[in-house]
């Protein structure tokens, strides 16, 4: 147990490094030994794991999603995917974020070459699916008009997510994405949102902080019961 504990460490510390090292200088920049000098593992523990760079850029794209702690459940979806908006707004901030969803935002958004043999569709796709069977619970609650496509509603907010978030990348180093995410949804809900849903949603940037404190509170009570589900088995 303690030799796989090791290993798990051993992995995420070398994940972590990696996407730090994707996030300021991109892929085609990156190294292998950049990789090892910021994780301070050995390249047998590197490649005992991954096999290549391309190998470890794919980890990384594919923890994106699930690195991220679940918002907790609103009264309404809507709010709950204003939350999640906000709370990766949070995270993608140099002062407050996580350096793997850095890290792999980063390598999603950067066309890179064709050669590199990266599967970006990965995170984007996880994200336009969750997206979507949101705002179709969030229909089915009647949150949205009749009118509403959830699925190009989806690929609507996802996409305009991910450009706003370089935007404010390159123009205030996403200092200012909360403000930004804040508009993006209150500008595009008005069209679909029911009117008296819309009223109750609270597009407050400074809601990003609080979200991601309960979503934290949130996941060590569930790990807490995991370990206790696991002694009691």
């Amino acid at each position: 147990m303690a030799r796989q504990e090791r290993a798990i460490r051993t992995r995420r510390a070398i994940l972590v490094a990696a996407a730090q090292v994707f996030d300021e200088v991109g892929y085609e920049a990156a190294t292998i030994s950049d990789v090892l000098n910021r994780s301070g593992v050995t390249k047998g523990a590197l490649y005992f794991h991954f096999t290549s760079k391309e190998e470890l850029a794919q980890a990384v794209l594919a923890e994106q999603v699930s690195s991220l702690p679940r918002v907790p459940e609103q009264e309404l979806k809507l709010q709950e995917s204003l939350d999640e908006a906000l709370l990766l707004s949070y995270l993608l901030r140099g002062d407050t974020g996580d350096p793997i969803v850095q890290g792999s935002v980063r390598l999603t958004v950067d066309q890179g070459s064709p050669k590199d043999h990266l599967n970006r569709r990965v995170p984007m796709q996880e994200w336009t699916e969750h997206t979507q069977a949101l705002f179709a619970e969030a229909k089915q609650r009647g949150e949205l008009l009749p009118h509403v496509d959830v699925a190009a509603l989806a690929k609507l907010f996802v996409g305009a997510f991910t450009g706003v978030q370089v935007l404010s990348r390159i123009m205030t180093g996403r200092v200012d994405l909360a403000e930004r995410v804040a508009d993006l949804y209150r500008f595009l809900m008005p069209s679909v949102a029911v009117p008296g849903i819309l009223v109750r949603l609270d597009f407050s940037p400074e809601r990003g902080p609080k979200v991601f404190e309960a979503a934290m509170r949130r996941r060590a009570e569930e790990r807490e019961q995991e370990r206790a589900e696991e002694e009691r088995g």
